[in-house]
């Protein structure tokens, strides 16, 4: 894994020079590139010798829904031309990295036991913002086995306030 990264640190860092201030947008398109070529058959289909390079870039393109920017259709053209298609991926995410660095930006994945109304997940997200001190792009994930309340990942860093983290937390006391 750590040699993918290699690979792609110097392409998302290229990318993230020419970019521009169309940064986030174009995070979005080389995230849906990075989508379509995540899929095995797609790569295999690629590394088929008999298969040209803009039939590849065509294929791509044309399963995308989104439009694609010249940047974006640069950044593809490179990595087929140089073999670095299951690259991709990694690239676009070292790329988001980038972006959500230089605007001071992190994400967070908020794992709950249940749905969160959009009015009480503005609150929550206001709260966390205040607690990691930093803006935060957050999406919900539903996970049961939480039982109740929250456990929010940003980075590295985890505020646990589940159930079943207080649950554990009592286990471990009580058999001590």
């Amino acid at each position: 894994m750590a040699e993918i990264a290699t690979i792609a640190r110097p392409y998302a860092e290229a990318l993230f020079k020419a970019a521009g201030v169309d940064r986030a947008a174009l995070a979005g398109q080389v995230q849906a590139l990075a989508d379509v070529a995540g899929n095995a058959q797609l790569r295999q289909f690629a590394d088929n010798p008999k298969v040209e390079s803009d039939q590849v870039f065509q294929l791509i393109t044309s399963v995308v829904n989104a439009p694609v920017s010249d940047a974006a259709k640069n950044l593809l053209h490179t990595v087929i031309d140089n073999g670095r298609l299951a690259a991709l991926p990694e690239i676009a995410t070292q790329f988001h990295a980038l972006v959500n660095a230089s605007s001071g930006v992190s994400d967070a994945v908020i794992y709950s036991a249940f749905p969160i109304e959009p009015a009480l997940l503005a609150d929550v997200i206001v709260s966390l913002e205040a607690r990691f001190k930093r803006k935060l792009n957050a999406s919900v994930v539903i996970e049961p086995e939480l039982i109740g309340g929250i456990r929010v990942v940003v980075g590295d860093e985890v505020l646990d306030t589940s159930v079943k983290a207080r649950l554990e937390q009592m286990r471990v006391a009580l058999t001590a």
